[in-house]
């Protein structure tokens, strides 16, 4: 009787379970959702919705590609999460509302989140029950994004001209004095902290450790734009002085001179400008091929352009053009002037001797006529050249009479 009992109820409690699980995949199913670009979500629910875009296929056109997530709504109390799955979103999630409030995992409240077209990403958007949880989520595509090839040319001339801005005067006071105005903040928030109460405020940092930290310096970044805005001539007033201060002491000790020293500063300024080429694209594989080939061209310009030049000429041969008769004719007198011109310049220069040169000459007179400015043909020459011409002339217009006469008489 008792075993009758019990097993009723053991599958009335499997079907609940089996029904619970059901309803929470059903309802996590229906949190997630795939868009692409140019798609519009607008949400009015709490809780946790789930935004997931697929890698697109690399193509070298699309080198500078970028996707912007663009959120749109007045709700302050929200959490962001990113991972590369719906899982991994979740985990960050679930992970989050067992930890403190401070969203240590999530990325940071933005209203435009650029993503990596190339790679399968999701976005968490978590809404807190509240009266007013309406939002919008859309995604656009950006073909060729002007920040990201800026990066790309920025870095290339860094890279190409470390060796003389290692040398560069003005770009060693450049570069002091901006080191110079950022080492002071640092410095002005070193003897705040000094001011700080030893007591419980303290100690709870220290309790905290580098969670505490974070917030504050998180904190500061996102109100540095309120500050500078509200604090202006106190911020400029700041930034003028502290620029003043560091110009004088580079002033004071003067440009690098030392070898050793520059070639450092080329060597930063060159892994410099290269981690700036293979950050301005998504595409890391086309990025990294770009990095090699200006490392390339930067050491080995002369050998490359010539094997490139050879390699272009094997695989492309130049066809070369037959000059016309008329082309030919233009192309012999040109290069006959020429070839006179020089003998001219040779005989009245150092370099010829005169009485060797006559004792080799046939004709010294008519050379010496030649050299007076006189044609170098004579008259009967000239004759005989035009009346050679005129013979090609006349058999030409007989052959083509005779050719036409025979198609005619064959037809």
């Amino acid at each position: 009787m008792g075993n009758r009992i019990i097993q009723p109820l053991s599958a009335i409690v499997l079907l609940l379970f089996c029904n619970y699980f059901y309803t929470e995949s059903a309802t996590a199913t229906q949190s997630i959702h795939f868009l692409k670009p140019g798609d519009v979500f607008e949400n009015d629910k709490p809780g946790l919705q789930i935004f997931c875009h697929s890698a697109n296929t690399k193509y070298l056109i699309y080198m500078w590609k970028s996707l912007t997530i663009h959120l749109s709504t007045n709700i302050e109390n929200y959490d962001l999460y990113d991972g590369k799955s719906p899982q991994e979103v979740m985990e960050k999630h679930d992970e989050n509302q067992r930890s403190w409030n401070f969203n240590l995992f999530g990325i940071k409240k933005s209203n435009k989140l650029k993503i990596n077209p190339f790679e399968d990403i999701c976005i968490g958007v978590y809404v807190y029950p509240s009266n007013l949880h309406k939002y919008s989520l859309n995604i656009t595509e950006t073909r060729v994004d002007v920040s990201k090839l800026t990066l790309m040319v920025l870095g290339a001339i860094v890279y190409w001209s470390a060796r003389k801005l290692s040398g560069n005067t003005v770009f060693y006071y450049l570069c002091g004095v901006t080191l110079g105005t950022t080492a002071s903040i640092v410095i002005l928030v070193y003897f705040i902290s000094k001011l700080l109460p030893r007591g419980k405020i303290m100690y709870l940092m220290v309790a905290t450790g580098w969670t505490m930290s974070f917030y504050i310096i998180q904190a500061l970044w996102e109100n540095a734009h309120l500050i500078a805005v509200q604090y202006k001539e106190w911020v400029i007033w700041y930034i003028l002085l502290t620029s003043f201060i560091s110009f004088v002491i580079c002033y004071r000790f003067g440009p690098v001179t030392n070898a050793r020293t520059k070639k450092l500063i080329e060597w930063f300024l060159q892994v410099s400008g290269l981690l700036t080429m293979y950050h301005s694209s998504y595409f890391r594989e086309a990025s990294i091929f770009s990095c090699i080939v200006i490392i390339l061209l930067y050491n080995f310009p002369i050998v490359i352009i010539r094997k490139g030049r050879s390699y272009w000429k094997k695989m492309f041969p130049e066809r070369r053009r037959l000059l016309t008769e008329n082309e030919y004719r233009k192309e012999g007198i040109r290069e006959t002037n020429k070839a006179l011109n020089e003998l001219k310049e040779y005989c009245v220069s150092p370099e010829c001797n005169p009485w060797k040169t006559v004792l080799i000459l046939k004709d010294p007179i008519r050379f010496a006529r030649f050299m007076e400015g006189e044609s170098h043909l004579s008259d009967d020459e000239s004759r005989e050249h035009d009346a050679e011409i005129t013979r090609i002339i006349e058999d030409c217009e007989y052959t083509d009479d005779e050719d036409e006469y025979l198609h005619n008489s064959t037809l």
